[in-house]
């Protein structure tokens, strides 16, 4: 069986700029010499900009910035049809709001992210091998709060929708997360696994986080609910969280994917009130 391991590449750009500047051009070039053609599964580019700048003006600059990309790939023999994807997805907000740092932190955030999937054997450890086990069987056994709800049941959240591209859900959702909160305290015997995921990228790989930067949106998904739920008194040794890409899409409509789940992993037996 077979797998991936993921070769990653930044080029940075000059503000407002979607041109390589000749250091930029010279690392990409190494790194695109380092690659084992013969090897190469996917590539996916993902251009990115600065906060400064209206939504509209940055998702065409990052576009450019990622077509910018390709060109250079597929002009040193990298065959067109290995690029899955290409696309701007604007904006990397800010994580620290002082004077001090924002300017070294935007510059950091022009940029445009390669991420080369190099097939190799794959290796499962026991513990993500047993996660995708319980996923795939408990696939269709989706309950509401309103259920009886039994180990091995999935509980889908309908109404906990978050932001594209972010790790926090869209604001009607707020009432429903406290049901879910209000649920897992009343039913305290109930042990379970928070579940993350995204839609839309190519061979199931996790997505971006705009606000951090960091490739882990299913897990930061995941971890949003879990301290949600913890400071809303729901114990920490109750739970555990995870993420799995865009690996497992309901079929649906896209937001639908951008969706945490939660697996019921085992039921104590409740002690009778006194």
């Amino acid at each position: 069986m077979f797998g991936q391991v993921d070769r990653i590449h930044e080029t940075f750009f000059d503000t407002d700029k979607h041109d390589i500047v000749k250091v930029e051009t010279a690392k990409l070039n190494r790194f695109i010499s380092s690659l084992p053609l013969e090897k190469i599964d996917d590539i996916s580019i993902y251009g990115y900009c600065d906060d400064r700048g209206t939504d509209a003006y940055n998702e065409a600059l990052s576009q450019r910035r990622a077509d910018a990309i390709k060109e250079i790939f597929v002009a040193q023999g990298v065959p067109d049809s290995v690029i899955t994807n290409a696309d701007g997805k604007g904006e990397l907000l800010l994580t620290r709001l002082d004077d001090a740092t924002n300017e070294i932190q935007r510059k950091l955030n022009r940029k445009v992210e390669i991420i080369v999937g190099i097939k190799q054997p794959r290796v499962v450890s026991a513990e993500a091998e047993e996660s995708e086990k319980e996923l795939a069987e408990t696939e269709k056994k989706y309950k509401t709060l309103t259920d009886t709800i039994e180990k091995g049941d999935r509980i889908l959240l309908n109404n906990i929708l978050f932001k594209t591209n972010y790790s926090y859900i869209l604001g009607k959702s707020h009432r429903d997360l406290r049901k879910l909160a209000d649920f897992l305290k009343e039913n305290d015997n109930i042990i379970f696994k928070i579940q993350g995921h995204v839609c839309c990228t190519p061979k199931g790989r996790d997505a971006v986080d705009l606000k951090t930067g960091k490739r882990n949106l299913s897990e930061a998904r995941a971890k949003f609910v879990y301290d949600y739920l913890a400071r809303n008194g729901v114990a920490k040794k109750r739970m555990r969280h995870e993420g799995f890409g865009s690996r497992y899409p309901l079929g649906g409509e896209a937001k639908q994917d951008r969706r945490v789940e939660i697996l019921v992993t085992y039921i104590k037996k409740k002690r009778p009130k006194k």
